[in-house]
């Protein structure tokens, strides 16, 4: 997640996730959510560029009661409430980027559920990341697919939502990926695109995906 305010985002959405913010070292920091898979691990990067566009990249939160009262509590800023077309919350971070939190339901548990990218083909979006990672593939009446089972993947849906506008800046949030190899070869191969290779200032290589998403791929770590 990029930051133009690393402790102030970090602080945020380590309330927001009951996590602890890690200080990386190098004027970075990670979010490590309690209890939760290390996957699930928010890194907050300092750019020194500001937001200048809608988040194509955004997390679906299940809260823990009724009414987000919590996450405005620790900062949030209310976008929009349920209405008449949709049952959620939209949300936005201190620095802007917008977030979903849905109530909970049966057998829920708070936090991060999905990921969601905003798509000009979505099931193009969907086929071409589980061709990569592995997962089933599901698709909506209203044109959304989503990937299920990914390996690797820390939360129940990758959702590949069908927006109108074509992306025309750096997402302020991506993922990362492990790669099963040495380089990001098969990847290249599938269709990503290199962006940046390891030098010296970086150990992974920085990709997009089809639609021009940013990506980081690191490789595997030599055994201990």
């Amino acid at each position: 997640m990029d930051a133009s305010d690393i402790p102030r985002l970090a602080g945020f959405w380590a309330r927001v996730l009951d996590g602890e913010v890690v200080d990386t070292g190098d004027g970075d920091a990670r979010v490590d959510p309690r209890g939760r898979l290390g996957a699930e691990s928010i890194w907050v990067n300092g750019v020194p560029e500001p937001r200048a566009a809608r988040t194509r990249v955004h997390l679906d939160l299940r809260l823990a009661g009724p009414e987000p009262t919590e996450l405005l509590a620790a900062g949030a800023r209310l976008v929009r409430e349920p209405d008449v077309e949709v049952d959620w919350w939209v949300l936005a971070d201190p620095e802007g980027n917008l977030f979903r939190a849905f109530p909970p339901g049966e057998g829920t548990r708070p936090g991060p559920f999905e990921l969601v990218v905003g798509s000009a083909d979505p099931v193009a979006q969907a086929t071409w990341w589980a061709g990569i990672v592995g997962g089933r593939v599901e698709t909506t009446e209203e044109g959304t697919a989503s990937v299920s089972d990914a390996a690797g993947f820390p939360w129940e849906h990758w959702v590949f939502d069908s927006v109108p506008e074509r992306k025309q800046v750096k997402n302020r949030l991506h993922w990362d990926v492990d790669l099963t190899g040495p380089d990001a070869t098969r990847l290249i191969v599938a269709g990503a695109t290199l962006l940046r290779e390891p030098d010296a200032d970086i150990g992974w290589w920085v990709l997009a995906d089809p639609e021009g998403n940013e990506f980081c791929a690191f490789a595997p770590r030599p055994a201990s």
